[in-house]
C-alpha cells in the first residue's frame, strides 16, 4: 500500500508490531477507515533487535493475536526468533491489513497532522503503537571503557565477539538468556547482577505460565494492584523457552565457571567496580520464585486439584567471597542488556507525566482521540505481548469507533442516552 501524501484518514496507527496489526484488525472488522504505518517492516522489532538463538519465554499457546492464535504443532513449546517473524509475517497476509511499510512518523502535531518521510498526512485519531523499546539505555560510564561494547539489541551469537572474556551486564530476561547462550558456547562470561526476579519453568506437573493463567493472573488489571507505578516498571522474571525450556539458575552456572558480580557502581579505563550485592540479589531472585509455587501451592490446595508433589529449590551454590573489582585486562567485549527509554520526542502533543511516560488509562489519554498500545502494563501483563494484547486492541477501537459516533464515554464505558 501506498501513502497519500497529504490525505487524511480516520485513524492512523503508528508502529506495525503485534500492537498495531492487532488494533488494526479490529479497525478492519469495524470497518473503519485508516492506515498503519511502520518505519522498517511487521515485525521488524523481533526481526533486527534479537539474537540467533532467541526464543519465546512464555508458550506458544499464548501467542493469541486476533483471528490468528497459534495453530502450529507445539503449543507448549516456544517459537524461536525467526518463527515469531513467520507468525507476524502470516498474520499481515490473513487479512485486508492497510500497512505501509518503510515509512517512519517523524512528527505528530496537535490536530493529528503527521509528518512522515514520504510526507505529511493528517487523522481524526491516532494510535501510537511503538512499543516500549525504542532507545537502548547504556550507562555514561561506559564511555570510559577502552573496549569493544554492544548493547543486548545488537547481539547476535558469540562468533560475533571478538577473543577473550565476556562481560554482560544486567540479568533481566535479555541479559541471562545472553550470559547461558554465551556460557554454552564455551565462552567465559562474568555476569554482573541486579534485583531481577527469577521464576521456575516447571512445577508440579505443568508450566508455571500455565498455573498463572489458570489462577487468572494474567487478567488482572493493574488497577487492582496497591503499586501500580511499581508494577508497570518492574523487571520481568527471567527464564527460558530455550531447548523445550527450563529454569535459569544463575548459582548452577557460577559451578559451571561463570563468574557473578553484584551491581555494577564505577570504573576506570582498566578496572569495574561493584557493590557487595550478589548473595542478596540471587537471595531475592530465589525468594521470588518460591513465593511464586507457594502461591500455586495455595491454588491447588483450594482447588482441591490432583498434581504431583515436587521438593523445593535448594541453592547449589553460595558466593563465598565477594568479587568487588574486575581488571579490564583480559576482557573482549562487553554486552550491555541494561534495558531501553522510550523515545516519543516526535509526540508534540502534551500527554506525558514528568518522565516522559504517556499518562493514559488503559491506553486512553486525556488528548481526545490519542491513544496509545502495546505498553507494558498497559492493563494487564500480557498488554504488548502476543497474550494480551488483543484485548487491549478491542478496547481501543471500541473507544475509537464510539468516540466517532460521538457517543459520550464515562469511566471507561460507553455511555448511551435513553430517550
Amino acid at each position: 500500500m501506498q501513502l497519500r501524501d497529504g490525505a487524511r484518514y480516520s485513524v492512523v496507527v503508528v508502529g506495525g508490531g503485534q500492537a498495531g496489526l492487532a488494533t488494526s484488525w479490529h479497525l478492519v472488522r469495524a470497518g473503519v477507515d485508516h492506515v498503519v504505518l511502520e518505519a522498517d517492516r511487521a515485525g521488524s522489532e523481533w526481526r533486527n533487535r534479537r539474537w540467533d538463538s532467541f526464543c519465546l519465554v512464555t508458550p506458544n499457546w499464548q501467542c493469541s493475536l486476533p483471528g490468528f492464535p497459534y495453530d502450529g504443532p507445539a503449543p507448549d513449546g516456544f517459537m524461536v526468533r525467526d518463527e515469531i517473524v513467520g507468525y507476524l509475517e502470516d498474520y499481515t497476509r490473513s487479512y485486508d491489513v492497510p500497512l505501509v511499510e518503510g515509512v517512519r512518523a517523524t512528527q505528530l502535531d496537535s490536530g493529528f497532522r503527521i509528518a512522515t518521510t514520504a510526507g505529511t498526512i493528517s487523522a481524526d485519531q491516532v494510535v501510537v503503537a511503538t512499543g516500549p523499546y525504542q532507545r537502548p539505555r547504556i550507562p555514561r560510564l561506559a564511555e570510559r571503557l577502552p573496549v569493544v561494547q554492544l548493547h543486548s539489541s545488537a547481539y547476535k551469537n558469540p562468533d560475533q565477539l571478538p577473543d577473550g572474556d565476556i562481560l554482560v551486564v544486567g540479568t533481566g530476561q535479555s541479559g541471562c538468556q545472553i550470559a547461558e547462550d554465551l556460557h554454552l558456547a564455551g565462552r567465559q562470561v562474568h555476569l554482573v547482577t541486579r534485583t531481577a526476579p527469577r521464576v521456575a519453568r516447571f512445577y508440579r506437573g505443568a508450566d508455571v505460565v500455565a498455573w498463572l493463567d489458570r489462577m487468572g493472573y494474567y487478567s488482572k488489571g493493574i488497577d487492582e494492584f496497591d503499586d501500580t507505578d511499581a508494577v508497570r516498571f518492574r523487571v520481568n522474571h527471567y527464564v527460558t523457552g530455550r531447548d523445550g525450556g527450563r529454569d535459569i539458575d544463575l548459582r548452577k552456572f557460577a559451578l559451571e565457571g561463570m563468574r557473578l558480580y553484584g551491581r555494577l557502581i564505577d570504573a576506570d579505563q582498566s578496572t569495574l567496580r561493584f557493590a557487595d550485592d550478589l548473595a542478596q540479589n540471587l537471595d531475592h531472585a530465589d525468594a521470588v520464585s518460591e513465593g511464586i509455587k507457594d502461591s500455586i501451592d495455595a491454588f491447588i490446595a483450594a482447588e482441591g486439584l490432583d498434581a504431583p508433589q515436587e521438593p523445593r529449590y535448594q541453592p547449589v551454590w553460595q558466593p563465598a567471597n565477594m568479587l568487588e573489582s574486575l581488571s579490564l585486562q583480559g576482557i573482549g567485549a562487553i554486552v550491555w542488556s541494561t534495558g531501553f527509554r522510550r523515545d516519543d520526542s516526535w509526540i508534540r502533543v502534551p500527554v506525558f507525566d514528568g518522565r516522559g511516560y504517556p499518562t493514559h488509562q488503559r491506553g486512553v489519554t486525556s488528548v481526545q482521540g490519542l491513544y496509545f498500545m502495546g505498553l507494558p502494563w498497559q492493563h494487564t501483563w500480557g498488554s504488548g505481548r502476543f497474550g494480551g494484547v488483543a484485548a487491549d486492541a478491542e478496547y481501543i477501537v471500541d473507544r475509537i469507533t464510539h468516540q466517532q459516533v460521538g457517543v459520550p464515554w464515562i469511566a471507561g464505558r460507553p455511555q448511551r442516552t435513553v430517550a
